[in-house]
């Protein structure tokens, strides 16, 4: 049994920093229809400001205040990859919009560009971010069983960041604008909403959630310059296998990829396990190409 359930909490935590890397994905592609390739770069944005935190807290402050660095640090990673993303997209992204292949091109040569800077910046070899204290140790649930408090956190920060969106996109002015601009921009538009400010706040937002998925990637190892390329396939992956254009979706093909992919692992190894979960969510998309959640609409278009 404490097998079994070990097996399900490590799929639940597999799980949940897919979603995180997916949700920022899910509002970019899913809701605008942008492919960006420097995605995880936005990533390896927000690690890099939690180390960076880290590094002021140790030089600054006394050791008794070195625990809330990492609270510090997804503020400050949300907002640092906010603006960058806000920048991004009023030089390059505003003029790609309709154009997938251009605006995939355009992105990935700016992923290049930010891993470059990030290597004059922070050096290449890879950094640690030390974990604060609160966060260090498990919560023993039987004698044989110990949930890290890590992998806690980022559940519960997971839980968080979809309260959040939900909140946004549901009960704010600025969540429905972008809702009706996705939908159908045109009339949005003779509605009186500013299409152009809705582009770069939802652009923004998700690259501000990416953030924060860097800030809590630092919890799980070291980071280096292609921290986000490493996560940037299994994000595409999730949110297409999910559905474009729903966030439930995009919940959804998390669980069910990271709770798969845990199981076969287990019973297989690392490398035959993930071939099989590619294997199965080609032949998914296959037989349904619009994934797991679709938006029901009467429009054809």
């Amino acid at each position: 049994m404490s097998i079994v359930l070990l097996q399900l909490f490590n799929g639940l935590s597999l799980s949940s920093i897919l979603l995180l890397i997916a949700l920022g994905l899910a509002i970019t592609f899913g809701l605008m229809n942008v492919i960006n390739m420097a995605h995880g770069e936005f990533i390896m944005i927000g690690a890099y400001m939690a180390y960076t935190i880290q590094q002021l807290f140790q030089k600054f402050l006394p050791a008794s205040a070195f625990g809330w660095y990492f609270v510090l640090s997804l503020g400050v990673a949300f907002a640092v990859a906010f603006a960058v993303g806000w920048l991004l997209e009023a030089l390059l992204i505003r003029f790609l919009y309709g154009r997938p292949l251009d605006s995939l091109l355009a992105t990935w040569g700016v992923s290049l560009v930010l891993q470059q800077l990030a290597r004059e910046i922070f050096g290449a070899p890879n950094v640690a971010v030390k974990a604060p204290e609160w966060l260090e140790g498990g919560l023993a649930v039987t004698a044989d069983l110990m949930l890290p408090y890590k992998r806690l956190f980022i559940i519960g920060l997971v839980i968080v960041c979809i309260a959040i969106i939900y909140v946004y996109q549901y009960h704010t002015r600025g969540g429905r604008n972008m809702q009706a601009v996705m939908q159908n921009r045109g009339m949005a538009s003779c509605l009186g909403i500013s299409t152009r400010r809705v582009d770069a706040q939802a652009f923004a937002f998700g690259s501000g959630m990416a953030g924060i998925a860097g800030c809590a990637l630092t919890l799980i190892g070291p980071i280096g310059p292609t921290i986000g390329t490493n996560y940037i396939v299994d994000a595409f992956m999730v949110v297409v296998l999910g559905g474009i254009g729903k966030i439930v979706g995009t919940i959804a093909g998390a669980l069910g990829i990271g709770v798969l992919n845990t199981a076969f692992e287990y019973s297989t190894s690392a490398t035959i396990g993930k071939v099989i979960v590619f294997t199965l969510i080609i032949a998914f998309l296959q037989w349904r190409p619009s994934g797991l959640v679709t938006i029901k609409s009467r429009a054809l278009d």
